[in-house]
């Protein structure tokens, strides 16, 4: 880059805060995703909305490539350059701003990370619901640049359900504010809405107000085992057709179970295929009765185990070990050239059976080894798919099993996102679905809001489209 780039954006958010050597700048061309990114230019960390606005306007009037970076959790490549240009990292956004118990709203900074935020916000008994498995590391703005979802969405939905409004600087370094700090409005298109899952291809958030609720008074886990993979998703299906939602419901293969068990020392049944966690919440008065109905349910589907807790310190440890279940499988892989790719896709809980059953006998047929586990309660289901990305042949099995992957979920009304975005990874797949939903025309709708925002194309290129 020309010296006198860098020196502008040093005059910008000074010198310390743009990092252009290169032991600084390798950690960039990684995110968590098996994709390998260009080594950026530079990183530049602003340290208010105004420094955003400069950057920006300075990249937009120079043709600059710009990538927005929070966490670094991506799942899909987001995150990282897809030639020349930028990273512009939110670290430094990383301040809570204001608290309202009673008009049940946090206002954080896009940098904030999201356990960060729980931590505040469980001191005054509430949360924030968005829980995806990277919430130590993933930021505010990241989620809701993919619509995260996570563990507790069976309950209470992805991130669009939860945000507000925005602050957004648009490229060409406009501060625009979006949706406010109350539940309803209607003033035409909502905006706030069009940035959520965008993927920093519109503009970069840089504050959001968030909607908050109490805590949980008590919740109770059931935990329940099969040989069957279709059985797993019976269990939720008669769950939810009986009206129970569970706060938390999640399934894992033996392979997921013996790498927890590798990593963490928790113990299974020996004989245990797949295993259904399953947390119910009420009030101390009513827990035991809603615990009691949920188990008549699933002990009529065909089980080889139930077990029952509400030992808090028993599930705490199996929660940390599922949200820590990505990093246990990385200690599966038969030799360091693999990756763990991850796929993700959604179906509706009434055709979870059928779709499971599918996509055990696709695994089978591409004769692939894959860890399948996820939020099973709102019908969402990873495959982790050990991948040897030096093999060709290999790899063109891994791609095509991804493609049918997002087949199944479009024959049962699914989608081939649920919430870790389309990237680099999943921009066939976006196509697919358009295509079968007879509604090509999306795509072309989706490049002309890009070109209105960003006319350059200086914001994520490669990313979506």
């Amino acid at each position: 880059m020309d010296v006198d780039v860098l020196n502008k954006l040093r005059d910008i958010v000074g010198e310390k805060h743009v990092l252009n050597k290169k032991e600084d700048l390798i950690p960039y061309m990684k995110d968590a995703s098996f994709f390998e990114g260009a080594e950026p230019i530079a990183v530049v960390l602003p340290g208010n909305v105004d420094e955003v606005s400069k950057i920006m306007k300075f990249c937009n009037d120079n043709l600059i490539p710009v990538v927005v970076r929070g966490g670094g959790s991506s799942l899909t490549g987001s995150s990282i350059l897809k030639g020349e240009g930028i990273i512009l990292s939110m670290a430094r956004f990383d301040k809570i701003l204001d608290l309202s118990v009673e008009d049940r709203y946090v206002i954080a900074e896009a940098g904030v990370k999201l356990d960060v935020l729980n931590s505040y916000l469980n001191k005054y008994g509430f949360f924030y619901p968005p829980d995806p498995a990277s919430s130590i590391s993933a930021t505010v703005g990241g989620s809701i640049n993919t619509n995260a979802g996570g563990l507790k969405a069976a309950m209470y939905g992805a991130t669009k359900e939860w945000v507000l409004g925005l602050e957004v600087v648009l490229t060409d370094g406009t501060i625009i504010q979006t949706g406010g700090k109350v539940l309803k409005r209607s003033i035409g298109y909502d905006l706030t809405a069009l940035f959520i899952g965008s993927e920093g291809t519109l503009g970069v958030i840089t504050k959001a107000i968030l909607k908050i609720t109490a805590l949980p008074e008590k919740y109770g886990r059931i935990m329940v085992y099969y040989k069957s993979i279709s059985e797993a998703g019976r269990a939720i299906a008669n769950l939810k057709n009986k009206g129970i939602t569970p706060l938390i419901a999640e399934f894992m293969d033996k392979i997921s179970m013996d790498s927890i068990t590798h990593v963490h020392g928790l113990k299974f049944p020996e004989n245990a295929e797949y295993l259904l966690l399953i947390d119910i919440s009420s009030t101390e008065e009513s827990l035991d009765r809603k615990l009691k109905d949920a188990y008549d349910i699933i002990s009529k589907t065909d089980n080889i185990g139930i077990k029952i807790t509400t030992d808090k310190n028993e599930m705490d440890a199996m929660y940390q070990a599922r949200k820590g279940l990505y990093s246990s499988h990385l200690n599966e892989r038969s030799s360091p050239n693999e990756y763990v790719v991850i796929a993700d896709i959604v179906v509706p809980t009434s055709k979870l059976p059928d779709s499971l059953k599918e996509i055990k006998n696709k695994i089978e047929e591409y004769n692939l080894k894959v860890a399948l586990f996820g939020h099973i309660g709102d019908g969402n289901i990873h495959a982790n798919i050990f991948a040897n990305i030096n093999d060709k042949n290999h790899m063109e099995r891994v791609n095509a099993f991804m493609m049918d992957l997002g087949r199944i979920a479009l024959e049962h009304e699914g989608s081939v996102s649920s919430e870790h975005g389309i990237g680099m990874e999943k921009i066939d797949l976006l196509k697919e679905e358009f295509k079968f939903k007879k509604s090509e025309r999306n795509l072309d709708i989706m490049k002309s809001i890009k070109n209105i925002l960003d006319p350059n194309n200086i914001l994520n290129r490669g990313k979506l489209f």
